[in-house]
């Protein structure tokens, strides 16, 4: 059974739809990467499965609709991290980890040694040891981004949904991120969803990529197949060119004019 079967998913804001008859699926371990130009549906699609915004169609986690899933329960299931995550300025980088225990949390909000081990685990895997006492506005964009994904880490869940998690990040940590993420999904069997409008990086960690273009699906397999100039063409309106590469799908790039 996968952990996700979602299907005929239609949503609209308005008279258009944003996200239009999308039928998906997700395994335990899976790393899918979403890609597509602004307003395709990516951040749209990720709050729906979230149940963030209550759309027609399917959506079902472990075989369970999931508006039969209690909130705290679902917390358990999937870590989302949205484009701009919430935060507290004065808060620190210790104190913003360990809210991402908050679904294990007792009656009273009293936080056990089992949180506190996932808190020091979570922050050496990210390089967040030293940091673990600075206010969250006393970092750079970058190291911000890594205490919000280390945050989503925290919920140990078995989904991850990850909208743009490289934001903010230097190239040298872009590519260890990701590198981690796959690291994850095999290890620790953690399902990932990740939106990128880095088509290259996506593919070159991604087990499959899904290509959304005005809320529909126009293509998904492994990047080897979707990473096609011709395709995306037809998705960014934008001459594009293939450039064969040695042990990986192939980089895409726009024409030079």
């Amino acid at each position: 059974m996968p952990l996700l079967h979602a299907k005929d998913l239609w949503f609209s804001y308005g008279e258009t739809p944003a996200i239009d008859g999308l039928t998906l699926t997700l395994e335990p371990g899976q790393f899918v990467s979403l890609i597509g130009p602004n307003g395709s549906g990516k951040s749209t699609l990720l709050r729906i499965l979230l149940g963030r915004l209550h759309c027609r169609g399917l959506i079902q986690w472990e075989g369970r609709e999931i508006r039969a899933w209690p909130r705290r329960e679902l917390a358990r299931l999937i870590a989302y991290l949205p484009q701009s995550p919430a935060s507290e300025t004065d808060q620190t980088v210790g104190d913003a980890l360990r809210l991402g225990r908050a679904p294990y949390w007792g009656l009273f909000g009293l936080e056990s040694a089992a949180d506190e081990k996932v808190v020091r685990s979570v922050a050496e895997l990210l390089e967040l040891s030293s940091l673990l006492d600075r206010r969250l506005d006393e970092l750079s964009g970058g190291q911000r981004q890594r205490v919000f994904v280390g945050r989503c880490l925290a919920q140990q869940p078995k989904v991850l949904l990850l909208d743009e998690p490289n934001t903010y990040l230097d190239l040298k940590h872009q590519f260890e991120l990701y590198a981690m993420l796959r690291r994850l999904a095999r290890e620790q069997a953690i399902a990932i969803l990740a939106a990128s409008h880095d088509v290259n990086l996506a593919g070159a960690f991604a087990d499959e990529m899904v290509v959304l273009a005005k809320g529909k699906i126009a293509a998904i397999g492994p990047p080897i197949e979707v990473l096609r100039a011709d395709l995306l063409e037809d998705v960014y309106g934008l001459p594009m060119e293939s450039i064969p590469r040695t042990g990986g799908p192939p980089l895409v790039a726009p024409k030079s004019f």
